[in-house]
């Protein structure tokens, strides 16, 4: 039988995913001093690149690391597929694409210049599935998550979420809902969150903390193609749970997931259900 080995990308160089590969000294461990983006591919496409390329651009600007010249859209989308064929990975695919900046200095960096790393893991499917039982929701309220002009990147600093993670699995749930520091509902660990009223869905704004989701976007233009009334610039706040017919939850990996429970109230799946229809629809071409 033939071992099937395990690769990562490095700045454009495969290495054995075993094999150590940055030094101890790299800024992302030292300091969280990273970006990073998580995607769903299949065969020779990651789907919606543009949209996390956009926002990978963006972030990286905001926090002054430089972009190389050659680190193109095509030159890392070209990156990611070289690993996945490295790597046999031929069903979908989870990719996980660092960004961080060169080591050197302490809290004041002396460059700006980047790194990147590549990952890969093989998905069971090849479209998004819909879980046949519902996630246990809950709320986690030890850390609030700050606003600010970090708050919607997704860095390499990411202890609210571990944090959460933790209390999560403590209390035996699937998910828990982070709020900000106004209490205003803003997302849950790995997710963006909307909740369905009739025809009505919600989604937290940008401007109360929530990750600008690459797939939040899309789910919202789907939506609205589908004439839902959706509303991503209004504040949430834990009583409107109460008063909502369904909850899911969104990301790049696994689309959407439908929320059962939360406390004693139990919610439906019929908006999720159609809308990730129209999300297969859109990505796989399907009829």
């Amino acid at each position: 039988m033939t071992i099937k080995v395990k690769h990562i990308n490095v700045n454009g160089a495969f290495f054995e995913a075993s094999t150590p590969s940055v030094m101890h000294n790299n800024r992302a461990f030292c300091y969280g001093d990273a970006l990073f983006e998580t995607m769903h591919a299949y065969q020779d496409e990651v789907h919606f690149f543009a949209h996390h390329y956009k926002r990978l651009s963006e972030s990286m600007q905001k926090l002054g690391m430089c972009m190389p010249t050659m680190m193109s859209q095509e030159f890392l989308h070209n990156q990611i597929i070289s690993l996945l064929k490295k790597n046999r990975i031929y069903k979908g695919s989870r990719i996980r694409l660092s960004i961080y900046r060169n080591s050197g200095g302490y809290y004041t960096p002396d460059t700006n210049n980047i790194s990147f790393l590549i990952e890969t893991q093989e998905l069971e499917n090849i479209q998004y599935g819909f879980q046949e039982k519902g996630l246990q929701l809950g709320i986690f309220k030890d850390i609030y998550k700050p606003i600010n002009k970090l708050s919607s990147l997704k860095t390499a600093n990411s202890m609210l979420f571990v944090m959460a993670g933790l209390f999560k699995k403590a209390q035996h749930l699937d998910d828990c809902i982070i709020l900000n520091e106004q209490e205003i509902i803003v997302e849950t660990i790995s997710s963006n969150i909307f909740l369905v009223r009739g025809s009505h869905i919600s989604t937290p704004p940008i401007a109360d903390g929530c990750i600008n989701g690459v797939m939040r976007n899309n789910i919202i233009e789907i939506a609205k193609s589908m004439n839902y009334y959706v509303t991503d610039n209004v504040s949430i706040s834990l009583d409107y749970i109460q008063n909502v017919d369904e909850i899911f939850l969104t990301n790049a990996v696994k689309g959407i997931q439908w929320v059962l429970g939360f406390g004693n109230k139990r919610f439906f799946h019929d908006a999720s259900a159609s809308i990730l229809l129209k999300l297969n629809e859109k990505i796989f071409n399907l009829k």
